[in-house]
């Protein structure tokens, strides 16, 4: 039978928060062992916004590290550079011919960073969900795994991929959005109205993947809680939830055991077992990560090996694409 196939992207851009990490990248884990998986470190994505060179150099490696250290297997799924493989740009300039100015401006992250980033309004902030739709439509991907953030871009993906196939033939799968079940909704530790982001003006409001542990205890010890004095999960007690939703992530238990755990528990004991506690479960990740480092030549091998491998794939995709639409090949 026949594997369905998953695609997904993170940015080499700034440091990952745990919120990435138990939202996507401890999900793919599972998933590489039951679908055919493409894990992409989206370079080409990042420089919509200005980057220092030899920083999204480092921050690649450190991203491919990360992910091999979290679980991902090369050996299961294509782990791959995005600009490693042209095909990524080849078919978001295809696509751009059949996006309407209209749809891309209308894109909330397109807004949302042009307000972010006055200074530097470019055609790549407009063009990033067509360059996001080419990297989904490559694959022929059957799921998607998406936050709130990005449905609207995988509505695109799809309308694309519609109107090629209803204008060329049938061409492209339509992709549909995988929900990851049981995925914590992880909040800012300074206003739990908001997701954790790796962009939080607040250094206190988001915990990276790469704090040290007494950085990660500290962040906890400063978190906000909420009125009263006892540690359960409702609305309104946004801090303690969202502490407790950290704790379980890392945990492995559920709500109503950590709510039993630290019934007879103050507010601040509380925070230090949670920071604590994911302290511990990145250590060993961390560690990890840094051996991989150590070893430049045998990630870029690893890499070069999930390029191959995506390249072959986007190739097959391309080709039918450039022959659907009359271009002369010489064949």
């Amino acid at each position: 039978m026949e594997r369905k196939i998953i695609y997904s992207a993170v940015q080499p851009s700034g440091n990952l928060t745990i919120a990435n990490y138990v939202g996507a990248i401890r999900n793919w884990v599972a998933l590489q062992s039951d679908y055919d998986c493409f894990f992409a470190i989206a370079d080409l994505h990042a420089v919509t916004v200005r980057q220092e060179p030899a920083e999204l150099r480092r921050r690649t490696l450190e991203l491919a590290a990360l992910y091999i250290a979290c679980g991902i297997d090369p050996e299961k799924c294509a782990l791959y550079v995005q600009s490693h493989v042209s095909a990524h740009a080849e078919l978001c300039w295809i696509l751009n011919t059949l996006t309407y100015v209209g749809e891309a401006s209308r894109m909330t992250q397109f807004k949302d960073k042009s307000l972010k980033h006055a200074e530097n309004v470019n055609m790549g902030l407009m063009d990033y969900p067509v360059l996001m739709a080419a990297d989904v439509l490559l694959y022929q991907t059957d799921l998607v795994p998406v936050g709130a953030d990005q449905k609207q871009h995988l509505e695109l993906a799809r309308d694309l991929a519609l109107r090629f196939n209803n204008r060329y033939g049938e061409t492209f799968r339509i992709p549909e959005p995988y929900i990851l079940k049981g995925s914590a909704r992880i909040a800012s530790l300074q206003d739990p109205a908001k997701k954790m982001s790796k962009s939080d003006e607040n250094p206190n409001a988001s915990v990276f993947l790469s704090d040290d542990r007494d950085t990660i205890l500290r962040k906890f010890k400063r978190a906000v809680t909420d009125s009263g004095n006892t540690v359960v999960c409702a609305e309104d007690k946004p801090g303690v939830s969202n502490l407790l939703q950290i704790y379980c992530s890392f945990k492995g238990c559920t709500v109503p055991e950590a709510e039993r755990a630290f019934e007879h528990t103050g507010y601040g004991d509380f925070k230090l077992a949670v920071g604590e506690t994911v302290a511990d479960a990145l250590a060993p990740v961390q560690a990890e990560q840094q051996r991989l480092l150590a070893d430049k030549s045998y990630l870029s091998q690893l890499l070069k090996q999930g390029a191959d491998r995506a390249f072959y794939a986007a190739r097959k995709t391309l080709s039918k694409v450039y022959r659907k639409m009359g271009f002369y090949r010489g064949e």
